[in-house]
């Protein structure tokens, strides 16, 4: 393994421990700033009707998820939800996801992983962020860097911003092109591999998949995956970040 110039990282399950969705309660939030609920319709009958869209679309399926590669941000989504049934609040777009967020799915870092990014910072190591996520950018960012204060992410890059999901190639060139190594190669190798470019993500097909298609070193975070997950021969798993610090460590300069 090559020692990394530059880390790439996912954001839930695997920087960011999220607690369990829960959009009743995030709907619940949201409706506190109703100006209008043309219907009376409770948060429950709410989240009924954005199943049934989510289902239509095809979104959010564990075993389909890597097939959908096109993010539908949610200021789209929710304002189509309740202005189709007849609710007007008083948020703007990114307010609406802020308080919907907060409420439905709070997160906090996953162990060891704050320690984890302080060595990288003692080792010189660049970071920067690849989240599938519908939320506004600056939303996303703002929890990252309030879970992580100080720490110098790059960048962080929300696909409700960029159109492309993982694990479509587009999305990590696009990290590679904002990090300055999207073209770069070395003699007698193709500029297709990038071993000095580590991605760290939970979900297989997404993230490690992905990843490799790009030509980063995928790494298996699983030390905060909440769902079922079947370990796959040849790929580099860790289930600690004290794992991946022991595999960096011993990573060729």
């Amino acid at each position: 393994m090559k020692k990394p110039e530059m880390i790439l990282f996912d954001y839930g399950q695997t920087l960011v421990n999220e607690a369990p969705f829960d959009g009743v309660r995030g709907t619940e939030a949201v409706l506190q700033y109703c100006v209008e609920n043309k219907y009376h319709l409770t948060a429950e009958q709410i989240q009924q009707e954005a199943a049934a869209i989510n289902g239509e679309l095809g979104r959010f399926d564990p075993a389909r998820r890597h097939l959908f590669q096109v993010e539908v941000p949610n200021h789209m989504f929710t304002a189509y939800l309740y202005e189709s049934l007849g609710i007007r609040l008083s948020l703007t777009g990114e307010q609406l996801d802020q308080v919907f967020w907060d409420a439905a799915s709070p997160g906090r870092p996953t162990e060891g992983c704050p320690q984890f990014l302080k060595y990288l910072v003692e080792q010189g190591i660049r970071t920067g962020v690849i989240s599938n996520i519908s939320y506004c950018g600056r939303v996303v960012e703002r929890r990252i860097r309030k879970l992580f204060p100080g720490h110098p992410f790059e960048f962080i890059l929300a696909t409700s911003e960029y159109m492309f999901r993982k694990p479509n190639r587009r999305i990590f060139e696009l990290a590679l092109e904002k990090a300055g190594l999207k073209r770069r190669g070395e003699e007698g190798q193709s500029e297709e591999s990038l071993p000095w470019v580590w991605y760290i993500g939970d979900q297989y097909e997404c993230d490690i998949v992905g990843a490799a298609g790009a030509g980063m070193l995928p790494v298996w975070y699983t030390g905060a995956i909440d769902m079922p997950w079947e370990p796959h021969e040849g790929v580099v798993t860790a289930t600690s970040w004290e794992e991946v610090r022991t595999m960096l460590e011993a990573s060729e300069k």
